[in-house]
């Protein structure tokens, strides 16, 4: 102890505590506005705007519509960049953890309405993608609490393939890109309904492996609390072995 006063050693006298409630509410609201979390802002403010550019004029003017392709392309890049920003630089923050898949859905969910409603993509195939995507958002909200399923390889690539496959329809192409169009959304729509269903089952599996492990801490707690009570196992085998002794003893008498 020197009994230097804090301002002295360069303090202000009081230090911080990294594990206080006033560092920590610093912390959070210092990264919030990270860039990953700003691209993220970006995407969301960029849905209406791409809206109005894919609509004005009647929905079919090519330069309008070309706008609106370059809006949804900017869109689709900042996904691949606030994502991989986040990871690698750590910030990760729980609004990035909702903001990022609803900005990602309302883009793309716009895009097929939008087409959809000017007739260039089938009812059908909006309501396939939509109904995934939002089905498995539900199951991830169904199995949180046991694990969080990895994204895979396929996912990845029914998300890439749905971007192209969108950002053609959104030009206004004609001949032999218009039918390469058709082919790309085709692929897209598969890999959408397969890796659907393989996010089901593994879904499924999860839920399961979390249930059983449950089940069985529950079980190894209560062996363990029996086995702690008065007169419960433990008590029961010390009560069995003082018997035993007892009746050795009165054998050899």
């Amino acid at each position: 102890m020197t009994g230097a006063p804090a301002s002295a050693t360069g303090g202000s006298g009081a230090t911080p505590v990294r594990g206080g409630k006033l560092g920590t509410a610093a912390v959070s609201q210092a990264s919030l506005w990270n860039i990953a979390n700003l691209l993220t802002m970006a995407r969301l403010v960029l849905v209406p705007g791409f809206v109005m550019l894919l609509l004005h004029n009647g929905g079919y003017d090519p330069a309008w519509r070309s706008f609106a392709w370059a809006a949804f392309a900017i869109a689709m890049i900042t996904d691949l960049f606030d994502g991989h920003l986040a990871r690698t630089y750590n910030l990760v923050t729980d609004f990035g953890k909702i903001a990022d898949p609803i900005a990602d859905k309302a883009i793309m969910g716009a895009a097929l309405i939008c087409l959809s409603y000017l007739g260039d993509l089938p009812w059908w195939v909006t309501g396939v993608i939509l109904f995934r995507e939002l089905g498995i958002t539900v199951l991830r909200f169904w199995v949180i609490r046991h694990g969080v399923i990895p994204a895979s390889r396929g996912g990845k690539m029914k998300t890439l393939s749905q971007g192209i496959a969108v950002g053609m329809y959104v030009l206004a192409l004609t001949g032999p890109l218009a039918t390469l169009r058709f082919w790309v959304m085709a692929v897209a729509v598969v890999l959408t309904v397969v890796t659907g269903l393989d996010y089901v089952r593994q879904a499924i599996v999860l839920r399961r492996q979390g249930l059983a492990a449950e089940r069985s801490a529950a079980a190894q707690e209560a062996v363990e609390a029996a086995a702690e009570a008065p007169g419960g196992a433990g008590g029961a085998d010390r009560v069995s072995g003082t018997s035993g002794a007892r009746g050795a003893a009165e054998t050899e008498r």
